[in-house]
This record gives C-alpha cells, sequence and structure tokens, in this order.
C-alpha cells in the first residue's frame, strides 16, 4: 500500500464519519510526500470534525501560506477560526473572501456573534455594519445595532465657531457606532451638561471650548484635536491638560515642537497621538490627465497662505511661457490682502494670466480642468488642498514650509521661483503616481480607523475602571 494510497484511503474513510482512522491516514500521507495545500486543507477539515479546532486553525494556515487564493482553503479556515472562538481572525479574511466571490451575510453575521459573547462590542458593530453593506435588506440586524450601541460609551462633539468642516466625515461615522449628540449650546454651564452626559467628548480644535472644558471638574474622557494654528495662539497654556485624556495632532512636527514649547509637560499629562486628515477618494476622483497648463491654488487667501509668492513665480513662468494660468479658488477674507493681489496682478500684466474665483460650491468639479495644484504657504500642518488636488490626479508643487518633506515627496518642493518653473515645465507628469500617494498615505478610511481605535481604546479603559469600581464595591464589609 503506497502513501498516494494512504491518501485516497483518508478521504475515503472521512467521507464514512471515521475521522480518526481518516486522520491518521492524512497525516502519513503528509509526512512522506511534505507540505501539500490540498491535503493539509483536508487534514484541517478532518480536524474540525473531529472538534480539534485549534489544530484545524494551525492545518489550514499552512494550506493557506502555499495556496493563498484558494477559496475552499479559505472557507474553512474561516469556519475554524470561529468554531475555535477566533472572531478578529475571521474578520481578516473578509477582504480575501470578497474578492474571491464566497463572502455572505451569514459567516458575517456568526462572527460578529462571536465578537458579542466575548464581549467585544466594538468587534460586533463593525461586522453587523459590515454585513449590512453586504445586504442591506437584513432589517433585523439595525434594531441591535442600536443595543449594542446603547451600550457603549456615548459621545459628545464639540465644535465652536471654528465650525465643523474638518469633522463632517467622522461624526457619521462615529455615530454609526456610538450614540452621539452634537453640542448646540451657548453657555459653559450647557457645556458642561452636555460633558456629564457623555462618556467621551470630543472637542474639534484646541481653542476656548477645549479651555473651558478642561477646568472643569472631570466628569469623562476628553479628546482634543489640534490642526495648526492653534499651536501658535494662547490657548494651549491656558489648558488644564491633566483634564484631557489624548491630544490628537493632525500635523508634521514641528506643529507639535512649537506646541512642546509651549507646554513642556504636556507629554506627562496626557497621551499626544498624530493622525492625519484622510481625503475621500470617493468624493476626489481620479482622471488620467494629459499634461496641460491650468494651475490650481486651493484655499481661502490669507498672509499664511503666501499668495503674493505664486504671483511671482507666475510672473517667471509667464515669461517662459504665456500659456500658463494660475486660477485661485478660495475666498479672501482679509481687505487689505485681496487688494494687494490685485494690485500686483495688475502690475505685473498678469490680468488675463491670473484669475480669482472666489468661494467654490464644487471643489472636485472645479479641478476638473486643472492640470497642476500648488502651495506657496509659510506653514500647513498637511495640506488638505494639495492632497485633495492630488487624488484628483493633478501634479504638486509645493513651497518648501517647514516639516513639508515629512508630508510629501521631497520631488515636489521648490524654494524659489525657478524651482518653481521647473517643476511646472518639466515633462514628467504622472497623475496615477500622485492618487496612489494619496491612497497609500492620506486616505479618509485609514484616518476613520484610526479615529475608531482611540474611541475603542477609550471604551476599554471606561469599561475596565467600572469592573474596578464594581470589584472594589463587592469587597465592602457587609457585600456578599
Amino acid at each position: 500500500m503506497t502513501d498516494s494510497n494512504n491518501y485516497q484511503i483518508a478521504l475515503q474513510l472521512a467521507e464514512e464519519g471515521k475521522y480518526e482512522q481518516a486522520l491518521e491516514k492524512i497525516q502519513e500521507h503528509l509526512r512522506t510526500f511534505g507540505e501539500d495545500a490540498q491535503a493539509l486543507n483536508d487534514a484541517g477539515a478532518i480536524l474540525h470534525c473531529l472538534g480539534k479546532s485549534s489544530e484545524a486553525v494551525d492545518c489550514l494556515n499552512r494550506a493557506k501560506k502555499i495556496s493563498p487564493d484558494a477559496a475552499e482553503i479559505i472557507w474553512n479556515l474561516a469556519e475554524a477560526n470561529l468554531v475555535a472562538g477566533l472572531p478578529t481572525e475571521t474578520s481578516e479574511l473578509f477582504d480575501k473572501m470578497g474578492k474571491l466571490g464566497i463572502l455572505n451575510a451569514d459567516i458575517i453575521n456568526r462572527t460578529a456573534n462571536v465578537f458579542l459573547n466575548q464581549d467585544n462590542k466594538a468587534g460586533a458593530v463593525e461586522m453587523l455594519l459590515r454585513s449590512l453593506r453586504l445586504s442591506s435588506e437584513q432589517d433585523v440586524l439595525k434594531p441591535m445595532l442600536e443595543i449594542i450601541k446603547s451600550k457603549r460609551p456615548k459621545i459628545a462633539f464639540f465644535c465652536g465657531s471654528d465650525g465643523a468642516n474638518f469633522i463632517k466625515d467622522i461624526i457619521p461615522y462615529i455615530n454609526q457606532r456610538f450614540l452621539v449628540e452634537i453640542y448646540q449650546g451657548k453657555t459653559e454651564e450647557q457645556l458642561y451638561e452636555l460633558m456629564q452626559w457623555s462618556d467621551i467628548s470630543w472637542f474639534e480644535w484646541c481653542t476656548q471650548l477645549a479651555q473651558a472644558a478642561s477646568k472643569w471638574p472631570k466628569v469623562c474622557k476628553t479628546i482634543v484635536r489640534l490642526h495648526r494654528y492653534e499651536a501658535y495662539g494662547p490657548w494651549p497654556e491656558q489648558i488644564n491638560w491633566d483634564n484631557i485624556d489624548v491630544l490628537i495632532n493632525i500635523g508634521n512636527t514641528f506643529i507639535a515642537d512649537r506646541l512642546i514649547s509651549k507646554v513642556p509637560d504636556i507629554q506627562q499629562s496626557t497621551s499626544l497621538i498624530t493622525i492625519p486628515n484622510g481625503v475621500n477618494l470617493e468624493k476626489f476622483r481620479f482622471s488620467s490627465w494629459q499634461r496641460g497648463k491650468n494651475i490650481a491654488f486651493l484655499g481661502n487667501l490669507r498672509m499664511v497662505k503666501n499668495p503674493a509668492l505664486v504671483i511671482q513665480c507666475m510672473q517667471k513662468l509667464h515669461y517662459i511661457d504665456p500659456e500658463y494660468r494660475l486660477f485661485f479658488g478660495g475666498e479672501c477674507p482679509d481687505p487689505a490682502l485681496e487688494q494687494y493681489l490685485h494690485h500686483i496682478v495688475q502690475n505685473l500684466d498678469l490680468e488675463d494670466v491670473v484669475i480669482f474665483d472666489g468661494r467654490l460650491e464644487n471643489v472636485p468639479g472645479w479641478l476638473e480642468d486643472k492640470h497642476y495644484i500648488v502651495s506657496t504657504s509659510i506653514i500647513e500642518s498637511q495640506g488638505m488642498g494639495i492632497l485633495e488636488g492630488m487624488a484628483c490626479g493633478l501634479k504638486p508643487v509645493i513651497h518648501n514650509f517647514p516639516g513639508a518633506d515629512q508630508i510629501f515627496p521631497k520631488e515636489h518642493l521648490f524654494n524659489i521661483a525657478e524651482e518653481f518653473c521647473e517643476q511646472i515645465c518639466s515633462d514628467n507628469y504622472e497623475p496615477s503616481k500622485y492618487r496612489r500617494f494619496v491612497e497609500e498615505n492620506y486616505s479618509l478610511d485609514d484616518q476613520l480607523l484610526k479615529i475608531a481605535d482611540i474611541f475603542n481604546d477609550l471604551e476599554e479603559q471606561i469599561e475596565s475602571s467600572c469592573a474596578e469600581v464594581v470589584a472594589s464595591q463587592a469587597d465592602e464589609p457587609g457585600n456578599l
């Protein structure tokens, strides 16, 4: 009897339900013929039938390593993971299963159930949301989601006068996972009242609201998100950082260094985390541009954006090639700067070259006929307008502000007007490369996942604290 016969006998025994004998035969085959994806898969299936789920998972992972795109192996591994109580490992297979066309709502829902049995509400919610995205008619899941959300921390968002533009994608994402309220009050008492309702309060902008909140007695976990200009204002020094659990910095190390220079002990008081803003890649769709001569400057015109420099650059570029055009997309809230810009454009004879389009209602539409995205800012936390242009396939040309090389490839930075002209006139024009850079480094999906991780970590801390309180009360004299 040969070892190849052992394999066939093992399959026959398995069909007859004689799993122990089948396992012995297939193990003999593997000892002789070495690692074989199909045999390992069958061995894993037999071990699974024997209730030896951990051993089945090991076998199937070895099979997957040999044959990573085999649908049968992936499916069997997912099932074995679930029985072994490994819902995270199961969920990590879902992208591959989707590509193979074998992912269905049932296995996602069963994964959610295992997460719930392990009291992992975050994991369960993610699975139910994914299941609904795959099969939206499952109305029974919606009340289940609401029940789970009601058992999770309550979230309050505070934006203040600086606006919610940078949080407009974050709030609905969090609202799918937690109970959410948005601050609409006018007084510090109303602010504190909402903080008392919440378990986690998020303060967008490190300004007045965050400063006021930090002075009240601590009643919840508190997150503050700092963008850029706040680090150069008075607020960081006025905040009681001992009452702040997490400070999110969206920018480069120059912003963080500025903050630390003003509050040297801030890292001893709070957790400082960097999470860049993300670009909504569905909103800013890629077009495979042919190289053209329309240059976009996106953002409101303020002194910090340094629009005078780009006009000087355009004067030199116009001398080289008069067909290039510069389009400003954004308002100018400073009357003095607005007057200067129009004055210098007129005196440099660039009135037909520099176009002021003002406030934009549809940024992606405005970018459709542009070919370059330019920035001459003296400082940026990140430069969202640049990234949005790159996501559409525009070539970036960026003045070398402090920290620019931490965010963008050095090849796209310039120091003087001559270098600006060289980059614009260069034959090097690769739209797909610019889009790919944003996809790999600054996608909205990545940002939201990192933010969700912060909420999940704080949720664990809250639950741990509650468990400690319950345990200490149980230990008190008179309690059984």
